[in-house]
């Protein structure tokens, strides 16, 4: 954090579990006295006036809750009064509290700085403020909620997190509270409405809600919803769209979660679906309503929307321009565009005319958004026009990229731009509802990119049903407080960074550790698409129908290296929860990082073992019975974690979580598993690394081919597949190096094979012969061949990506030049993509470049091979889209349609790949998968020897994961090789 320019500001002295007093300069001091301390004993009373917003009292009462929380001392909140307790804590609003105007206007305290901002606060240790007080700690806000976020910035000094209740923080306790003040004012949020969605929360926070918190209401009423506003305040966010699925009951059916939103200041909106606040899945009673229906029921849709307007209208919200039909589907028109088109827009400024007409005030002084989500974006695109004064919510593809920003154009507009992000979604081509595994250098990146091109307006994160997305939630209200605090590096640690908020600096190796893992595995593929299913994907059977992955059990260890770092991570959560004794903070790692690294782990060794046992019973191995009881295992064991979630904290969370989430998926499923009959006596098996088809390609066992200028090892498997054991035995040439050579065999075992180099001879290309001889079990051959050029020819060789096995494979951060200029500069994103550092071509704002140029910027790395003539190369790149629309013109045959960057090999023909994919394609289903786009481009090589890949900039902001030339020796895998250079 210290490199962070905010971040140094509000650097604190002291800190108690790492968690920081936000952006407040109070602090713990270990010292009692002192010109800037005040010491809180139970002397002290926080005074607000009972003429400020209810908020500021609310607030109040919650900062005395946490003094006891934390030292057990009772202070008292309450309004001011003549003869005032000599140490206090005074908080108010500009021109709602008389001892703060008193002040004001006797110049002890300077309000200007913060004077008609939004949500901004001044904290001062002012001594004799007013009459009878000979110290106090005054917290002045420039409206209700600055207030507010003022004085919680001291809960978060003494050390209560904002997740305390959410999250079973534990809260370490002091006796002695001693403030130290510097005075401090905050500037205003980076973005002006700043929350989150409840969403798809039919299998978490509704069946919590129903079976446990609210049971007397049998659903989410003003009890959870109370949660959720205290915990969104003490976030310093603002604004929240209720949960809106029909087995909900819908907010605004229930007058009194208006007046308890109120209460905590926090402003109400609706979802894209929502119009005018509005929950039609489970509002819109057609029986009585009529149809939902613009074309045949105008009257009885204006009836129903202007009297949720009126109900509303004494409250702060956000009103949505919806324009889909009932349970967020498409709205019901023609399917002429143009027509579909006029009906939305006259759909549109109706419901902007029912908002005037009830406020009785011109429709833009009225806080309104719209949404172009799904079908919308192509109405939108067919020239819907929004009045300039609506935000325009631009929506990501729900995987985390963003389809569309505002262009040069759209970013003139007064009401400017938000998002609308996901962390959780239900929908094609598959849900991800468990836990939230987004990379937070992603979402930086997109969140970043959106606020640069005017999207500060309002900031909506669907958060599911909040517990399967809590740090999602903290990082995405982080950065929509301030933008600023964040860069790639804070971005990468910041699971670290709010671990140790909760749980303290004890665990902060291992947690780094841990998370960079988690998320690189996770980017690599979410644990919810493990089923390699589609959901929805035909009329006819709409379930996800699991199958075998892509991940190779033959090629470049790729499930072997997989499975072993989630064991390692999985085994390190493991210890460390076995570490800890109390209950608190048991649970609090159980729900922050435990169950989400514990459950990946099992969810991939579960499908992974279960495909292996198929794998395994097509070879006959004996083995394949021991893969099918360990996948059972894993079914086993992630029912068990699950049940241990929901009965944390003696049963507060049971019915929160499930496994079993939306309405097609299936990847949670136990696998399908094979048996196989084995004879009954001993047969030896035989399957080499690379040998991944098993039949009609040889009749022969060969390893890959090895080499002298890569240090490697390759293995083969002998397996038994009969019910006997066998004694085997290995016999080969000496420079073949076994690491056993003899043995015996129950099930099965794996040879790894190396070679000597001090013993090969002395030639380019050389073979050698592994016998293996099983008695009356069998013989099997393996053939082994070297590649061993002289050694002056690979000289330097070690500073180059090298050819091996008839590929190339290059990591995008391994690159040997960058060329850059005054707009695109080359951006290292560490944790992210499948080698977990990418490399992003410019800022995604800069402006477009000529990818054909001579001088364009480019990343260049040099290469050796031993081949010639036409080599396909894949390049692994984030599935971004075209920023905006409006581009401009392409110019002289070019295109504006997709994005492009550049691709050439020395100084030949460049072609040009995209990021982009149109939304619900082929591609783009694949890709957003396995966040990766690969494209393969055929190019030519004209000598063996030293060259040049390049990657040239085109639309600024494109994201190199890894490149791969293929000579034609690249084997079937989800990830590519490993990296060819000897490093």
């Amino acid at each position: 954090m210290k490199d962070l320019k905010r971040v140094v500001l509000a650097t604190l002295c002291f800190s108690i579990m790492g968690i920081y007093a936000g952006y407040s300069q109070v602090s713990l001091s270990k010292k009692s006295s002192g010109a800037n301390i005040l010491s809180v004993t139970e002397k002290t009373k926080i005074y607000y006036d009972n003429n400020d917003y209810q908020v500021v009292k609310k607030s109040a009462d919650m900062f005395a809750n946490d003094v006891f929380m934390v030292s057990g001392k009772h202070i008292i909140a309450e309004s001011i009064k003549p003869i005032p307790s000599k140490i206090s804590i005074i908080v108010g609003t500009i021109g709602h509290n008389k001892w703060i105007d008193e002040m004001i206007s006797k110049k002890k305290i300077d309000v200007t700085p913060i004077k008609n901002k939004w949500e901004s606060y001044i904290i001062q240790l002012v001594n004799n403020p007013v009459s009878g007080i000979d110290k106090a700690i005054v917290i002045i806000g420039s409206d209700r909620r600055g207030s507010a976020y003022g004085l919680l910035s001291l809960s978060k000094a003494i050390g209560v997190s904002p997740w305390y209740w959410w999250m079973d923080t534990p809260i370490n306790k002091i006796t002695k509270i001693n403030l130290s003040v510097e005075k401090f004012i905050s500037k205003e949020p980076s973005v002006k409405y700043r929350g989150v969605f409840i969403n798809d929360e039919d299998w978490g926070i509704l069946r919590w809600a129903k079976r446990n918190f609210e049971k007397e209401r049998g659903n989410i009423g003003p009890r959870t919803y109370s949660k959720v506003f205290e915990l969104l305040l003490r976030l310093n966010a603002n604004y929240l769209c209720p949960a809106m699925h029909e087995a909900s009951t819908a907010f605004h059916s229930i007058p009194e979660n208006r007046l308890v939103a109120d209460t905590f200041a926090i402003v109400m909106g609706s979802s894209h679906c929502e119009p005018l606040l509005l929950n039609t899945a489970s509002e819109w009673k057609s029986e009585t309503m009529g149809e939902w229906d613009y074309i045949n029921n105008k009257a009885g849709v204006d009836k129903v929307l202007k009297s949720r307007v009126e109900e509303t209208s004494p409250y702060e919200n956000v009103y949505t321009l919806a324009l889909r039909g009932l349970h967020d589907r498409a709205m019901k028109a023609s399917d002429d565009m143009s027509d579909r088109k006029n009906m939305l827009q006259e759909a549109l400024m109706n419901q902007r005319k029912l908002i005037s007409d009830v406020f009785k005030k011109p429709a833009e002084t009225i806080p309104q958004a719209f949404t172009p989500y799904k079908e919308v974006l192509d109405v939108y695109d067919e020239g819907l026009q929004i009045p300039e004064d609506v935000t325009i919510i631009w929506p990501d593809d729900n995987y985390g990229y963003f389809k569309r920003l505002s262009s040069p154009k759209e970013q003139k507009r007064s009401g400017r731009a938000g998002i609308y992000y996901h962390s959780s979604y239900l929908g094609k081509p598959h849900d991800h509802l468990w836990f939230n595994t987004t990379s937070p250098t992603l979402m930086y990146e997109e969140l970043r990119k959106a606020y640069d091109m005017t999207a500060d307006r309002i900031w909506l994160l669907n958060a599911g049903d909040i517990k399967s997305c809590e740090f999602a939630v903290d990082m995405f209200l982080n950065m929509a407080y301030d933008i600023d605090s964040f860069n790639f590096d804070r971005a990468a640690n910041f699971r670290n960074e709010w671990l140790c908020g909760l749980l303290g600096n004890k665990y902060e190796s291992s947690f780094k550790d841990i998370c960079n893992s988690f998320y690189n595995l996770s980017f690599i593929r979410k644990p919810e698409f493990m089923g390699w299913g589609y959901e929805w994907s035909s009329d006819k059977n709409g379930r996800e129908r699991n199958t075998d992955t892509d991940f190779s059990f033959s090629n470049y260890r790729e499930v072997e290296r997989r499975l072993t770092e989630y064991k390692r991570i999985g085994s390190e959560v493991e210890r460390i929860l076995n570490s800890m004794s109390d209950e608190k903070e048991k649970a609090c790692f159980y729900q922050a990082l435990y169950y989400p690294v514990k459950g990946s782990e099992l969810m991939n060794r579960m499908v992974l073992d279960g495909q292996r046992n198929r794998w395994y019973s097509i070879q006959q191995r004996a083995a394949t019975d021991i893969y099918a009881k360990s996948a059972k295992a894993c079914y086993d064991s992630l029912s068990v974690i699950t049940k241990g979630y929901n009965y944390l904290m003696n049963g507060k969370w049971n019915y929160i979580m499930s496994m079993n989430q939306g309405v097609t998926a299936a990847y949670y499923e136990l696998p399908s598993l094979r048996t196989v009959n084995l004879s009954e006596t001993a047969s030896l098996g035989l399957l080499p690394e690379g040998e991944d088809v098993l039949k009609t390609i040889t009749s022969y066992h060969m390893l890959p081919c090895f080499n002298s200028y890569l240090p490697q090892k390759h293995f083969f498997d002998i397996f038994n597949k009969g019910k006997q054991k066998f004694n085997w035995k290995a016999i080969a040439p000496e420079w073949i190096v076994l690491n056993k050579k003899s043995g015996v065999i129950d099930t099965e075992d794996r040879i790894e094979v190396s070679i000597d180099w001090n013993k090969i001879p002395e030639k380019e290309t050389i073979s050698g012969i592994i016998e293996i001889s099983a008695g009356e079990a069998g013989n099997e051959k393996v053939y082994v061949s070297v590649f061993n050029p002289d050694k002056k020819s690979i000289a330097g060789l070690d500073t180059l990506f090298v050819e091996n096995n008839g590929y190339v494979s290059i990591d995008a951060a391994g690159f040997d030049r960058k060329i850059e200029n005054d707009d695109i500069k080359m951006r290292i994103i560490p944790n992210l993509g499948i080698e977990n550092t990418a490399v992003q071509i410019g800022d995604p704002v800069a402006p477009a470049q000529k990818p054909a140029g001579r001088n364009t910027p480019r990343l260049e790395y040099d290469f050796y091979t031993f081949e010639q003539g036409s080599v396909d190369v894949y390049t692994y790149v984030a599935p971004t889209f075209v920023i905006s629309k409006d581009r401009g013109y392409a110019g002289h045959e070019s295109t504006n349609l997709e994005t492009k960057y550049g691709l050439c090999i020395d100084d030949g023909p460049v072609m040009n790949p995209s990021t982009s994919s149109i939304e619900y394609a082929q591609i783009w289903y694949e890709s957003v998968q396995k966040n990766c786009r690969v494209n393969k481009t055929t190019l030519h090589i004209n000598k063996p020897g030293k060259h040049t890949v390049k990657i040239i900039c085109g639309d600024a902001g494109t994201i190199i994961q890894k490149i791969v030339i293929d000579f034609g020796g690249m084997k079937r895998s989800y990830s590519g090789p490993c990296i060819t250079k000897n490093k």
